[in-house]
């Protein structure tokens, strides 16, 4: 961590061993906690799921956890919790695409995580933005068919979208330079 780094480079062991300590406890703490809504959502909430929606949300949420420890962790545990991401949001994408409006808020907040999760965790800008693209541009142009009861709810996550993709293309733009 940064400041971790910081102490180390001002020679404060004492410091940098109370931090290292701490973020072991914080992490060890993280990965429990994940670790049993992840059982639960494997164990219950997923298999007991009968509305597409509510599939896709628990998948999604599968994929989301997934990603929380792929936030942390290092080496083969970091690679596994990717790859567990992954599958967990193709198999809510599969689903969403084929049985969700571009319009509905658990399938744009499904596509909105997923490119999250190809930008910063793949290090995969083109497709984070190629996928928050396709999920903006579908929604746009279903926008009239949209209910006023999820009218809020999609359009705040496609603002996100956006802000992502204006975000995250202007970075492309730089490191191009």
């Amino acid at each position: 961590s940064s400041i971790e780094q910081k102490e180390e480079s001002r020679g404060n062991e004492d410091h940098v061993t109370l931090i290292r300590d701490y973020r072991a406890k914080i992490e060890s703490e993280l990965s429990s906690i994940c670790g049993g809504i992840l059982k639960l959502l494997d164990s219950r909430l997923i298999p007991s799921a009968a509305a597409k929606d509510s599939k896709v949300f628990y998948l999604k949420m599968k994929g989301d956890y997934h990603r929380y420890l792929a936030e942390f962790k290092t080496g083969a545990e970091r690679k596994e919790a990717a790859e567990s991401t992954l599958t967990a949001y193709k198999s809510a994408q599969d689903i969403a695409n084929a049985e969700l409006a571009p319009t509905h808020p658990i399938r744009l907040g499904l596509a909105l995580n997923f490119s999250v999760f190809y930008y910063e965790i793949l290090n995969s800008p083109d497709r984070a933005c190629n996928l928050a693209k396709q999920a903006f541009d579908e929604a746009i142009a279903e926008l009239d068919t949209l209910g006023e009861e999820s009218y809020k709810d999609s359009t705040l996550i496609m603002q996100l979208l956006r802000d992502n993709l204006t975000l995250w293309t202007s970075d492309l733009q730089v490191n191009k330079i």
